[in-house]
């Protein structure tokens, strides 16, 4: 499983980063999780609004921090 963080690094894009980090280890998918800033790769997922969450190429939350229970989620939805 593959899991970027669609943002520029501001903090509530490393703050996003540490709760899909803190979801992948509660739920031990060891999935590989990206940082991604580059503006042409972050408009190509169609995202205006950061941060952003991609889950194996599909856009899973746009422009807010979700809870680490509510990324859980998003990767289990993924697994399926």
């Amino acid at each position: 499983m593959e899991i970027k963080i669609l943002g520029y690094g501001c903090s509530k894009c490393d703050q996003l980063y540490k709760e899909v980090v803190k979801a992948d280890q509660e739920l031990q998918t060891q999935a590989e999780i990206i940082k991604v800033d580059n503006a042409k790769e972050i408009a190509g997922y169609g995202v205006m609004r950061t941060p952003a969450i991609v889950i194996d190429g599909l856009v899973t939350s746009v422009g807010k921090i979700p809870t680490s229970t509510e990324i859980k989620k998003m990767i289990e939805a993924a697994k399926q």
